[in-house]
């Protein structure tokens, strides 16, 4: 028997309840990383459910499938559910596996503390969830939050928002944010300290280098949210007047806040979606990455710039020319360092040798989509143009062409990518390729056909509409696409499911790879590394496997 099954055996022998007790106090690196990504995937079918609700009650004008005060709070939970607790602890928990493995250390710089910051983030979830049974309160009204996930005042106040439904979603914001900072912290720190030896900054992967800037960015972008939240508890239990302007507030002010946190938290989600990219397509294209040092940089200058870009949400609040022009200009620079990498990604697929497995499939779908979200932008960025369509669902379609279109597709590559390492178990090829076409058939369903109505002048946040205004058959065809969308991700959990269980083995590295994390065994033992490795170049494995023509005689 070998060794591999005698390990499977003797943790199958081992109680129930004693597995549990290891994955609930694990300070493991690969545990926690894998908790997460469970977690998110929970979270993930729950979102889903509340946007199928949404379309199911838009596929036609005057239905009545729900009323509107569900329809808000379903909108509400959607939103908040999606960036909070499903993107960003799914980039979190990969994260937490990969980095160190991939940098050739054996845990996090702070196991405990990184314990402690997934269990903050999934009581926030909780909390969340709880305001379903708990938001009702002493009053009787309300359940869910039902303010939008970005809670503008005066919505918050407790003239609007009745019970305790507000109560919970200020708190579980505040909670998972504890969660985020102390994540990031212990990311910066693993990276900058725990390197194996050789492994200088120039020599990291790139997942590496961007997810040391997608920590940087949610320490300087978390901070101000929480501190909102708190504000926000003062205004509705202590008798402050921060976002109250009948008392000298601003509602504005809450703008501000949210969206200093809301814009860069775009790049801390889609960071790690170009560093899946950036692993995923050299990988299949059989090319090392074109242009390491200038994706770096870009990498820092989307950072910088992110910083600079949140009011472009609020060109319709009234600011003045000079505040409009200066965000106007900001939100075009970042195009600049993203389209650098898009045409580093283009140039690694140039003249390679191609292999279009699952990982691929989904990285360049990514490619095409995130180019027109990227291109939608720079039409949002111009403030005349903003000013008709930043209340219309052109926006809708625009910001779920880079949440979906881009993010999502990258996550879904990892997925199949990494699953081998994680399991042990490859993924079923076949069922991989379902889930790809049935999901990118959707998608462009529901997210090219939803830029029409948008432009047609159909509101964001309206729960029906009248007939006649040639919205009608744009919104069947987009909930007609979430079917499709479903059923992909339908076939996405079996094949998680299947190949765990079934899978045939995967071996140390079946995709020929380069990094660190291929040249242990799958699953990676608790420690990671027998011996400390230290590396000469970025490819260090193609150095071992290649010693007639290793990287470090041309780096």
């Amino acid at each position: 028997m070998s060794a591999n099954a005698i390990a499977i055996s003797e943790v199958s022998a081992r109680p129930l309840t004693l597995r549990l007790h290891e994955w609930v106090t694990t300070v493991d690196h690969k545990r926690l990383g894998v908790l997460y990504i469970v977690y998110a995937l929970i979270f993930l079918a729950l979102g889903g459910v509340e946007a199928t609700i949404m379309r199911l009650q838009l596929i036609r004008p005057h239905n009545a499938l729900v009323s509107p005060q569900v329809f808000n709070r379903m909108f509400t939970m959607h939103g908040t559910t999606m960036i909070f607790f499903v993107v960003m602890p799914m980039v979190f928990g990969f994260a937490n596996y990969l980095v160190p493995l991939m940098i050739g250390a054996r845990d996090m710089a702070f196991p405990r503390l990184n314990a402690f910051s997934f269990w903050m983030t999934a009581l926030g979830g909780v909390f969340l969830y709880f305001s379903f049974f708990g938001g009702d309160g002493l009053y009787g009204a309300g359940s869910a939050p039902d303010v939008g996930w970005f809670a503008y005042a005066p919505l918050t106040a407790r003239t609007f928002s009745v019970g305790h439904s507000t109560d919970f979603w200020t708190l579980s914001l505040f909670s998972s944010g504890i969660g985020s900072i102390g994540t990031a912290i212990n990311i910066i720190a693993t990276i900058l300290c725990m390197r194996c030896p050789g492994m200088t900054l120039g020599k990291m992967p790139l997942l590496a280098w961007l997810n040391f800037v997608m920590a940087g960015l949610v320490i300087l972008a978390v901070g101000p949210l929480s501190a909102a939240q708190l504000m926000l508890l003062v205004d509705r239990y202590l008798g402050g007047h921060f976002f109250d302007a009948q008392a000298g507030g601003s509602a504005v002010i809450w703008m501000h806040f949210f969206w200093v946190f809301g814009h860069p938290e775009v790049y801390v989600l889609v960071i790690p979606a170009f560093a899946f990219a950036s692993e995923i397509i050299p990988v299949f294209s059989r090319k090392a990455i074109f242009g390491y040092p200038v994706m770096v940089l870009a990498t820092v200058a989307i950072g910088f710039i992110s910083m600079s870009v949140w009011a472009h949400h609020m060109f319709t609040v009234g600011m003045t020319a000079g505040a409009n022009t200066f965000f106007v200009l900001s939100t075009m620079a970042i195009a600049v360092p993203t389209g650098i990498k898009i045409f580093n990604w283009l140039a690694t697929m140039w003249g390679g040798q191609i292999r279009f497995a699952t990982p691929m499939l989904f990285c360049v779908a990514f490619l095409f989509q995130f180019l027109i979200a990227g291109l939608t932008g720079v039409t949002l960025s111009v403030a005349p143009l903003d000013w008709q369509l930043a209340g219309s669902y052109y926006l809708v379609a625009h910001f779920h062409y880079v949440i979906v279109g881009g993010i999502l597709f990258c996550i879904f590559a990892a997925f199949y990518y990494w699953f081998p390492k994680v399991s042990g178990k490859m993924c079923d090829e076949a069922l991989g390729k379902w889930h790809f076409w049935l999901f990118v058939i959707g998608f462009h369903l529901t997210f090219d056909f939803m830029h029409v109505p948008g432009i047609l002048g159909m509101p964001r946040r309206i729960y029906t509409y009248e007939p006649g205004r040639g919205w009608d058959i744009w919104n069947l065809i987009v909930t007609i696409g979430v079917a499709f969308q479903a059923g992909g991700t339908l076939v996405f959990a079996a094949n998680l499911v299947w190949s765990y269980f079934r899978g045939k083995r995967a071996g140390h590295d079946p995709w020929d790879a380069w990094t660190l994390e291929w040249s242990t065994s799958s699953p990676p033992p608790e420690y990671n590394y027998a011996k400390v490795p230290s590396v000469r170049s970025r490819r260090p494995l193609w150095d071992l496997k290649h010693p007639e023509d290793p990287d470090w005689r041309y780096e």
